[in-house]
C-alpha cells in the first residue's frame, strides 16, 4: 500500500514515469495500480524462474530506467542482481519490516545473504523505520548505506465520513464511548493484549471495536479470548474493510496494542482522523508521540489500561482538541507529498 501511495503521488509529477515488476502473478493491488495508469508486469518467479528472470532483464533493458527501487527481501535479491546484470548501477533496496525474520529459516538465510551483497549492489538501502535500520545493521548490512524514510499518507482519504454512519450500522448510540483498534488479526497486532487491558474497565461501561481481516465472529481464537473475560456484549467485531475512514469515524479513541511494528500505519491514520491515541512504544511509534498520543512500554497491559482510562475521563470536547493536535502533527510531517519528495531527493531527482 505504501508503494501504491507513492506511485499514485507520482501521477501528479508530469516528468515522472514508473513501471512495476511483480515477481508473482496477479495480486489484489494490480487493479488499483492500473486504474492509476501505472504499468504493471506480472511474473511467476516460483513456477517459471528462468523465464521470469529473462523477462526482468528484458524489461530493464527496454525501459532503461534512471532508478531501480526494489521493495522487500526477495525483490532486493532477484531485482538487485538482475539489475546489475542488465547494466544498471542506480539501484536502491527497500526494507519494510522491523524485525529480522528468524521464524522462517529460508527468509533468514536470504536476509543474511543480502547483508553480504549490501556492500556491492545497492547505492542506498531505504528502511521504513529507524528500528528496522538498527536491527538489520546488527545482522551485517552495510551501515553506511542504510537510511530511513517513513511511510506517508494521502490525507485526502482520511476525513470524517458524514455519509456512512458505522455507529448506527452496529447499533451504537451517540452517548456510548467507543475505543477501537485497526489491524489484521495476528499476534503481532496484539488484539489479545487489548482485550486484557479493557477487561479492567467496569463491565458495560464502553464499547470496543476491532476492525481488520480476521477480526470477526467466525474467528474462534479471537472469540474465545473475548469470552475468557466475559466481554462478548462489549465487543463489536467489524471484520475487514476497504473503508477505513468510516470505521475510524465511529471511534472516540484509538488503541494500538501491537507487539511489534515498523512505522505504524494504523496509528498515523487514527491521528489523521483526529482521534486521541494510546498504544505501545514499538517500532517508530515514538516519532508520532505528542499531545493526544500516549505510549507505554511494550506489553505493559496495566500501563495501557491506565492511559486509556485517563482519556475516558476527558470530555468529548477535550478529546477532540487533543485529536486535532495529533492530526496537525501527523499531517504536517508525514504527508505522501513530503515523503515522495524525500525519495526523489535520495534518488537525486529534484
Amino acid at each position: 500500500m505504501m508503494l501504491f501511495r507513492l506511485l499514485k503521488e507520482s501521477a501528479t509529477k508530469p516528468n515522472d514515469r514508473h513501471i512495476v515488476i511483480s515477481l508473482l502473478p496477479k495480486g489484489e493491488l494490480q487493479d488499483r495500480y492500473q486504474a492509476e495508469g501505472i504499468e504493471v508486469f506480472m511474473l511467476d518467479i516460483k513456477h517459471k524462474p528462468f523465464y521470469s528472470c529473462k523477462k526482468i532483464i528484458s524489461i530493464i533493458k527496454h525501459f532503461n530506467p534512471r532508478v531501480i527501487q526494489t521493495w522487500m527481501y526477495h525483490a532486493d535479491f532477484i531485482g538487485g542482481i538482475l539489475a546489475r546484470l542488465s547494466g544498471s548501477k542506480n539501484i536502491y533496496w527497500g526494507i519494510r519490516n522491523t524485525h529480522v525474520p528468524k521464524g522462517s529459516k529460508f527468509t533468514y538465510l536470504l536476509m543474511k545473504l543480502l547483508a553480504l551483497l549490501s556492500f556491492v549492489i545497492p547505492k542506498k538501502i531505504i528502511c521504513v523505520a529507524d528500528s528496522a535500520k538498527i536491527s538489520h545493521i546488527a545482522e551485517g548490512y552495510c551501515s553506511k548505506k542504510m537510511m530511513t524514510i517513513s511511510n506517508g499518507y494521502d490525507f485526502n482519504n482520511l476525513v470524517l465520513n458524514r455519509v456512512r454512519n458505522v455507529r448506527k450500522e452496529f447499533g451504537i448510540n451517540d452517548q456510548t464511548l467507543v475505543i477501537g483498534c485497526l489491524g489484521r488479526f495476528h499476534s503481532d497486532k496484539g488484539q489479545d493484549l487489548f482485550i486484557q487491558a479493557v477487561a479492567k474497565f467496569p463491565k458495560n461501561s464502553f464499547k470496543f471495536m476491532l476492525v481488520g481481516r480476521g477480526c470477526d465472529w467466525n474467528n474462534k481464537a479471537l472469540v474465545d479470548c473475548i469470552d475468557e473475560y466475559n466481554l462478548k456484549g462489549a465487543f463489536i467485531l467489524a471484520g475487514e474493510t476497504g473503508d477505513v475512514a468510516s470505521h475510524l469515524s465511529a471511534f472516540d479513541m484509538f488503541c494500538m496494542p501491537s507487539r511489534t511494528e515498523g512505522f505504524p500505519n494504523s496509528l498515523a491514520e487514527a491521528m489523521a482522523m483526529e482521534l486521541p491515541c494510546v498504544g505501545f512504544s514499538v517500532g517508530d511509534a515514538d516519532k508520532l508521540r505528542g499531545e493526544g498520543v500516549d505510549l507505554v512500554e511494550p506489553n505493559d497491559i496495566e500501563g495501557l489500561f491506565l492511559k486509556l482510562e485517563n482519556f475516558t475521563k476527558y470530555t468529548h470536547i477535550e478529546r477532540k482538541s487533543l485529536g486535532r493536535k495529533a492530526a496537525n502533527r501527523v499531517r504536517e510531517k508525514f504527508s505522501i507529498e513530503k515523503i515522495y519528495d524525500e525519495y526523489r531527493t535520495v534518488y537525486k531527482i529534484v
